[in-house]
């Protein structure tokens, strides 16, 4: 089966224009778990923006694209829970050609299928941000994945960016008390939308801005940008036997030795490395599941802001330009 997709050969800034191109590419044959969907919508995330730059981490041509709702047009021999027809939301992996593509194929132990009467779009936003917010602090932290659960506090740095978004709502759905950060005024107003107790700048220093909210120090804290910049003063406002989890690459060594004397653990979070490595995959259309069913009961809404019709070169290229922007707030769809 051949799909029209949109890739590029090399690595590009924005900046040297537009290498975004249209292709036909041969779908791989099916294994047995596998799906053929056709997608609707997809979402773009900061990870795609970064891969179109180094061109790097998928298979050339590059067709990137991880969040998507499409619906199920062939399944493999051992898929049982999904029919062709079915309407599903992944996230997807780095190991195939992405959702930027009319048609992909997808394992189906990674989807969850969508209900009639929900939209594509709100779901398109959702996936690989839940997935990432899921596993730092369910499978990560051990916080407890049931309503009200738990106690203590977190504080998420860039909670208004689409991780620290769907972070916000989970820990808030939990049980935790939130303390997020943000600069801007529309990203303040966000992050209290999602649920933030308490927003602090984190242009200003973070330290103090807790005392004054009366925490000196917390058991739970995301570093969600800029790891380098905030590992020795999150280390520091850690609590003993606490957890500082991250999903931003650091550019130099951390010095883990400042945990060492409070027990305190360090958590990367990567949603891809189950499917990178074949581990525990089908964790990811069980955690998927919940995303809907927990939208379905408006316990967490979506974070959709913005939808862009269309599916060519220009549509993707313009949909990059607004997330490099960095004023984005929420997540940007593109519907086909």
């Amino acid at each position: 089966m051949i799909s029209r997709v949109i890739g590029f050969e090399k690595g590009f800034p924005l900046s040297n224009g537009n290498h975004f191109e249209t292709y036909e590419v041969m779908l791989p044959k099916l294994n047995r778990f596998d799906l053929v969907v056709k997608n609707l919508a997809v979402s773009i995330n900061p990870v795609d923006t970064k891969l179109r730059q180094t061109g790097k981490g998928t298979p050339q041509p590059h067709v990137l694209g991880f969040d998507s709702v499409g619906i199920v047009t062939q399944v493999g021999s051992e898929v049982s829970a999904i029919e062709i027809g079915d309407r599903v939301v992944f996230a997807g992996t780095t190991k195939r050609f992405g959702s930027y593509s009319e048609s992909q194929v997808v394992d189906s132990r990674i989807v969850a299928k969508l209900p009639n009467g929900f939209s594509t779009d709100e779901a398109a936003a959702m996936p690989l941000t839940f997935l990432t917010a899921y596993e730092l602090l369910f499978e990560k932290m051990k916080l407890v994945p049931e309503e009200n659960q738990n106690n203590g506090a977190i504080l998420i740095i860039n909670g208004a960016g689409g991780v620290g978004s769907m972070a916000t709502q989970l820990a808030k759905w939990a049980g935790l008390t939130v303390i997020t950060t943000a600069s801007r005024k529309e990203s303040k107003e966000w992050s209290e939308k999602m649920g933030a107790d308490h927003v602090i700048d984190h242009h200003k220093d973070l330290t103090k801005q807790l005392k004054k909210i009366n925490y000196n120090s917390l058991p739970y804290i995301m570093i969600l940008h800029s790891t380098d910049r905030y590992f020795d003063e999150m280390s520091d406002l850690l609590e003993p036997f606490g957890h500082l989890g991250s999903i931003v690459e650091s550019s130099k060594d951390l010095n883990i030795a400042k945990l060492k004397n409070k027990s305190g653990s360090f958590d990367w979070e990567y949603m891809f490395a189950k499917t990178d490595y074949d581990y525990n995959i089908a964790s990811q259309g069980e955690i998927l599941a919940l995303m809907i069913h927990l939208l379905q009961e408006k316990k967490i809404k979506s974070t959709l802001t913005k939808i862009i019709p269309g599916f060519s070169p220009d549509v993707f290229y313009q949909a990059h330009q607004f997330v490099e922007e960095n004023n984005m707030i929420g997540k940007l769809v593109v519907h086909y």
